[in-house]
């Protein structure tokens, strides 16, 4: 008897009592933990091991062919990181002495309890990730290191920094855990999660991606599950939420951690049963997605306020990447503003091809309180009154340092929210007050920037 399942499984189980293997795999999957790959032949095992990246390998002890320490033996001699568990029908200290010298992280007794089952497999798969980090960490990760340099193409990054969080990215890209992606607002985390996607089994599936702040909970119900023809006034058809249309490949969740806490219970339910109900269905819907997450916030704190659920943390943060704030990448900060000059060059129709040594100085020696995103926008904004063809200090100074009419932050630094409404107004100006071709110029829809006028005219910042 061999199963392996089709997407990555961290997990092997190997025992000739091929109705246990099911029931470990049962306990696994109700769990909400991946499905474990299952063979009833010791024989077997290396050749599987060989052909898949396991990270854990549950070992009975007493086997035809090949018994457990014997097997146990040879995964640590071949391939030493890979954690092991033995399991037995006999509680003995000797056999229990002996599996752990050959390096078996723990040893279970059968009959199995769920319950401790599970903590000591996610105990040895946290071990597992903790030491790649690790390794990863001690190591000097270099962009000529990365296996699929390819994949990042689209991602602007010079710093070593970032050097490390692409070689994360691989590090994760190929298994099937949720994950999630920390940093400031504005550092990139949904480009990371498209590349993570692109490297994952699932490339060949949908990407969606949806703001999580954005839904009330009726909106987030109907949006997120969907609907059946009928489930309430005005829903004429039947409507796919964003779950079924990234059914079998990857669902982006933004900003997670401003999720009110009732719509964490129903997101805790689908990814432990993978199913759901659309709205108005008694029939559940089975749902095949990799869930990755992002949120600014400290989680950790997050959860020790009460404002999310620790169990719903625990299914989100199975692989965990952080970005690094601009501040502490200085090697990223010219070329991304190269980059960003030539796109909105082209975009405008200017022709800049180059930012002046004294704008470069004044840029390299900015903290970019809004990262990458702040910077785009004082590059979008500063070449659209640039009046030369290099970009000029005189032009971007005054994004950095903020007017005394607009009120400033922190040290006398214009704040995002004023730095975006500059930009827009610039953008304005541009065009003479064609908000289509201002809309085109500032990557946003001519809706989405009739919503900020009427928010800048509440504020009575006429335009």
């Amino acid at each position: 008897m061999i199963s392996v399942p089709e997407t990555f499984t961290p997990i092997l189980a190997v025992d000739d009592d091929k109705g246990l293997l099911l029931s470990v795999r049962a306990s696994l999957l109700s769990a909400g933990m991946p499905e474990p790959a299952i063979v009833s032949d010791s024989r077997e095992v290396m050749e599987l091991i060989r052909k898949n990246q396991f990270q854990l390998v549950l070992i009975d002890l007493v086997m035809p062919h090949i018994d457990g320490i014997a097997l146990l033996e040879k995964i640590k001699t071949e391939v030493p990181e890979i954690e092991c568990i033995i399991i037995t029908a006999v509680d003995d200290v000797a056999t229990a002495v002996q599996a752990m010298q050959f390096g078996a992280y723990d040893y279970l007794v059968k009959p199995l309890q769920t319950e401790k089952l599970l903590i000591v497999i996610k105990n040895a798969l946290e071990k597992y990730e903790l030491r790649n980090n690790l390794n990863l960490l001690e190591k000097s990760q270099t962009f000529s290191t990365l296996q699929f340099p390819e994949i990042f193409e689209t991602i602007v990054a010079e710093d070593e920094a970032m050097a490390l969080v692409f070689h994360q990215a691989e590090n994760f890209g190929y298994n099937d855990y949720h994950l999630l992606i920390t940093g400031e607002t504005g550092v990139g985390k949904e480009m990371l999660a498209r590349a993570v996607h692109r490297l994952s089994a699932r490339a060949s599936g949908p990407f969606v991606a949806i703001s999580m702040p954005s839904f009330s909970q009726a909106l987030f119900e109907d949006e997120v599950f969907g609907h059946v023809k009928g489930a309430y006034t005005g829903a004429d058809s039947e409507k796919k939420g964003f779950f079924e249309k990234a059914h079998t490949g990857t669902l982006f969740l933004d900003e997670i951690a401003e999720m009110p806490p009732e719509m964490q219970a129903k997101l805790l339910r689908v990814i432990q049963e993978k199913e759901l109900y659309r709205l108005g269905s008694t029939q559940a819907s089975p749902v095949d997605v990799r869930i990755i997450s992002a949120t600014n916030r400290d989680t950790a704190e997050e959860v020790r306020k009460g404002n999310f659920r620790k169990d719903l943390l625990y299914r989100l943060k199975v692989c965990h990447i952080h970005i690094p704030p601009l501040r502490q990448r200085k090697k990223d900060i010219m070329p991304l503003a190269q980059h960003f000059l030539t796109v909105h060059c082209q975009k405008t129709g200017k022709e800049i091809n180059s930012i002046s040594p004294q704008a470069s100085r004044l840029l390299l020696s900015y903290s970019f309180p809004g990262n990458v995103r702040e910077l785009e926008n004082i590059i979008a904004s500063s070449l659209l009154v640039e009046k030369g063809d290099v970009l000029s200090h005189v032009s971007i100074a005054p994004l950095i340092q903020a007017p005394n009419d607009l009120g400033t932050g922190t040290d006398g630094l214009i704040t995002l929210e004023e730095l975006e409404k500059t930009h827009i107004l610039r953008a304005l100006e541009f065009t003479g007050n064609n908000r289509t071709h201002a809309a085109s110029i500032l990557g946003i829809s001519v809706r989405t920037l009739q919503r900020k006028i009427k928010e800048y005219e509440s504020k009575s910042d006429l335009i």
